[in-house]
């Protein structure tokens, strides 16, 4: 009976730790689904007057509305991070979600980037997920101190995983980025999300250093803890250099999907790896809980394919092109070459883009 009522209790306390985790991730997710459109709209004041983020450009930074979205995302961020420090990052991350259905709302009013009526199924489909997620969650593994952390942290398995990130990452940047980052949103997007992956799991033992602190377990002497800030501080600004630059580059609508399905299945991977998430659950609620993923998932996939592509894009690859040139066919059939910067000739009978002779 001792035994019995003991585990209806943890039962209870770990039901209540992952309520505050679940409340402050739906807050999180509503700064962070705003932060996305107030920030794309900071972009583009920028990019109107000085060189734009994929270009390199850092004009951005003296933009008032972007360093707006940047606080709005702080803030959602600090409830994220709060977040972690209560429930596991399988419950914390897929609520990530609900930021897709803000932006896409948003985008929609401000961005003009409209949703469609499937997208509504899309965001039902994110809603039904989430709740399927969270009736199903784990709850937190019990931690005493930040040098247990450590000892997952550098266990084989996830050490694998750590070198496998950082590999795939440098090739990204040093070889993906130059030759495909304009053209191809994975190169962006895989390394915010690889990234970011690792971001959260050295914030969640930040977090759960910070919250033993609280309690009375001092762990600011422990190494081991500014070692996870320093590797926390360094990620965020990776990713958020990335995903400025996936912004700038590609469709918020596109990336906000692509982003939060490659962001948290690596995520998920990575936390069972290193907290163990699934240990103890039986198996129907790790299937009830990969089914809300996939339900989740197959939302974001909706409200991407039924959103509009974004007509910029398309009108900056063919601005880049220099110089411009059009073929002009006389009424004579004879053609011959006409440059953008030539004349205006009205003797013509029809106009056809170099493209048509190849």
């Amino acid at each position: 009976m001792a035994a019995s009522s003991s585990s209806l209790v943890s039962i209870e306390a770990s039901f209540s730790e992952n309520l505050k985790g679940f409340i402050l991730a739906v807050v999180s997710s509503a700064f962070i689904g705003s932060s996305f459109i107030v920030k794309k709209l900071g972009l583009q004041r920028a990019g109107a007057s000085g060189i734009r983020a994929r270009s390199g450009g850092y004009g951005y930074l003296k933009e008032p509305l972007w360093w707006i979205g940047m606080i709005t995302m702080i803030v959602g961020e600090l409830a994220n991070f709060v977040a972690y420090m209560f429930a596991p990052a399988v419950l914390v991350t897929p609520l990530g979600a609900l930021s897709i259905i803000v932006s896409a709302v948003l985008a929609h009013f401000f961005l003009k980037e409209k949703l469609q009526k499937m997208g509504i199924l899309g965001c039902v489909l994110c809603i039904v997920g989430s709740t399927l997620i969270v009736l199903h969650a784990p709850g937190e593994s019990s931690l005493t101190s930040v040098e247990e952390i450590w000892e997952l942290a550098t266990q084989p398995a996830f050490l694998l995983y750590l070198a496998s990130a950082i590999a795939i990452v440098l090739v990204l940047i040093l070889y993906c980025e130059p030759r495909y980052g304009q053209t191809n949103i994975m190169v962006y997007i895989g390394i915010c999300s690889i990234i970011g992956s690792l971001t959260v799991m050295s914030i969640k033992a930040v977090g759960i250093a910070i919250k033993l602190t609280i309690e009375g377990s001092s762990q600011a002497a422990s190494f081991q803890t500014w070692v996870f800030v320093m590797v926390a501080i360094t990620c965020i600004i990776t990713q958020l250099n990335y995903l400025n630059k996936a912004l700038d580059t590609f469709n918020t609508t596109v990336v906000s999907p692509i982003y939060y399905a490659l962001f948290t299945s690596l995520t998920i991977f990575a936390s069972a790896i290193m907290f163990k998430d699934w240990s103890g659950q039986s198996a129907s609620s790790i299937v009830s809980v990969l089914c809300g993923f996939i339900v989740v998932l197959s939302g974001t996939l909706i409200l991407h394919s039924t959103r509009e592509k974004d007509p910029a894009s398309v009108t900056d690859i063919y601005s880049s092109l220099s110089p411009r040139v059009s073929w002009l066919v006389h009424g004579t059939g004879e053609p011959w070459k006409h440059n953008a910067d030539d004349e205006p000739c009205l003797d013509f009978d029809a106009i056809l883009k170099q493209d048509h002779f190849k």
